[in-house]
């Protein structure tokens, strides 16, 4: 695979940057990447959703008042509201010329997770997706404060119901364990003792706030410092500790680069992070910059993200239902804004069980037969707010070299498409594609898709 695409891949969904990666060289596409300017605008979809508190109890009290009918109405609203924002999202990735912020945001939305299911005001959801879109490339620590007083997670990991006398410990447990440290590196009375910080911090207008009624101002020791710490304190000492850089260094490579990252590699990067007083920007500039001189291509699976669109932008997919991808991608186990636990996606073998790769090969014919994926499905119904008909036949068309040859043809889709390939892939392909191959024959664009599609149901196109 041309390393050029490989990393447009790897920094984004799609082949699409990779001309210019390559025109520009990989440091500047990364500074130009860090430089987007953020959309703050709330989309139009959220305008009846409630925002403050008080918007949040009068639905309350709506919903208890409601007749049955009413309250199905109302409730399949805010389920379509969540699926217009998951496409929302889908769209920022496909037409943002560049998508590392994106990207970014995406992992950090599987660390810090925070589920509609759970929290389900979806205004809250998007300011939890804004704040780590705004901090993408931010400081780690800046960016677990907020998280950790959004609505959103005190919500999520029911520190609503944390206070004096009747400690709750979620919130605290997952700060600790999911979120910085990891595994091993605290005590079940750091747990505990956090808990009594965290106590009284709930929902707020804007970012979750402590009531003054459930906090517990009690002194606790809390890795060996003894005070009254709240949350910002907490976080401060956490953030103090040996082994703080490594949980996320190694999350980041597996995320970008290699689903098993070698131990030597998540301490020396952090390490590096250490140093850089936990800045984001240069630990992903370092990585990025020093594994693009490495040969690591076929490193990791590709997750149903950057599976499909690839697979659409390769086929000059012009303006793809984002409402059939989200389907698509939730089928295939990555549901965007509900993660299946506070762990987050797997992430690696997980891409590809049987079942995903058959439902990816099936996908893979629907597109190279100009048809949509999940084609006339019946929980597309239940989304009435589906503003292209999901039966519609697409206008697809690859781009090959049309005065090529069949192995030079071959060549060129093996160079964008797959990471590796032996003699017997090559045989399986003049199959196909044939010695005496006329791109000028009424039937060669056919048999050039035909290659395509073999070559995208390979397992050697599912790993990048």
């Amino acid at each position: 695979m041309n390393k050029h695409t490989l990393w447009s891949l790897r920094l984004g969904y799609s082949a699409k940057q990779a001309k210019t990666i390559e025109k520009i060289g990989l440091k500047k596409f990364l500074e130009q990447s860090y430089a987007t300017k953020l959309d703050s605008k709330i989309p139009d979809f959220l305008e009846d959703s409630p925002k403050t508190f008080n918007e949040y109890k009068e639905l309350r009290k709506t919903l208890i008042a409601a007749n049955p009918e009413a309250k199905k109405e109302m409730q399949k609203k805010e389920i379509q509201t969540s699926a217009a924002m998951k496409g929302w999202w889908i769209d920022k990735m496909i037409k943002d010329e560049f998508p590392l912020r994106e990207k970014m945001a995406c992992f950090w939305h599987n660390h810090y997770v925070s589920t509609f299911q759970k929290v389900k005001i979806n205004y809250w959801v998007f300011q939890h997706n804004q704040i780590l879109r705004e901090n993408a490339f931010g400081n780690f620590k800046t960016l677990t404060k907020q998280i950790i007083q959004s609505n959103a997670m005190v919500r999520y990991l029911d520190n609503t119901d944390n206070r004096k006398g009747k400690l709750n410990e979620n919130l605290s447990r997952e700060l600790l364990e999911l979120f910085t440290l990891g595994i091993g590196n605290y005590t079940e009375d750091d747990i505990k003792n956090g808990s009594k910080g965290l106590a009284g911090l709930g929902i707020g207008e804007e970012s979750a706030i402590y009531r003054k009624n459930f906090e517990d101002n009690e002194p606790f020791v809390y890795f060996g410092k003894k005070g009254n710490f709240k949350v910002d304190k907490m976080i401060d000492i956490i953030f103090d500790q040996p082994n703080i850089p490594y949980l996320i260094t190694r999350k980041i490579l597996k995320w970008f680069i290699y689903d098993n990252p070698k131990e030597e590699l998540v301490r020396y990067y952090g390490d590096y992070f250490k140093k850089m007083d936990f800045e984001i920007q240069p630990l992903l500039t370092k990585i990025f910059t020093e594994e693009f001189a490495k040969n690591n291509a076929g490193s990791k699976i590709k997750n149903p993200l950057e599976y499909s669109l690839q697979l659409m932008e390769e086929l000059n997919i012009a303006n793809p239902n984002t409402k059939l991808i989200t389907f698509f991608i939730k089928e295939q186990g990555m549901d965007l804004f509900n993660q299946p636990n506070v762990k987050g996606w797997d992430g690696g073998n997980s891409w590809l069980t049987s079942q995903v790769f058959l439902q990816r090969n099936n996908t893979a014919d629907l597109l190279c037969n100009g048809k949509n994926i999940n084609r006339g499905r019946k929980e597309m119904d239940e989304n009435s707010m589906m503003n292209q008909n999901p039966n519609r036949l697409l206008n697809v068309k690859l781009n090959w070299d049309k005065e090529g040859n069949n192995k030079q043809i071959i060549a060129e889709l093996k160079d964008r498409l797959l990471f590796q390939t032996d003699e017997s892939s090559q045989a399986d392909f003049e199959q196909i594609l044939k010695y005496d191959f006329d791109s000028k024959t009424a039937g060669s664009e056919n048999a050039v898709m035909r290659l395509f599609n073999f070559m995208v149901k390979t397992p050697e196109f599912q790993i990048i």
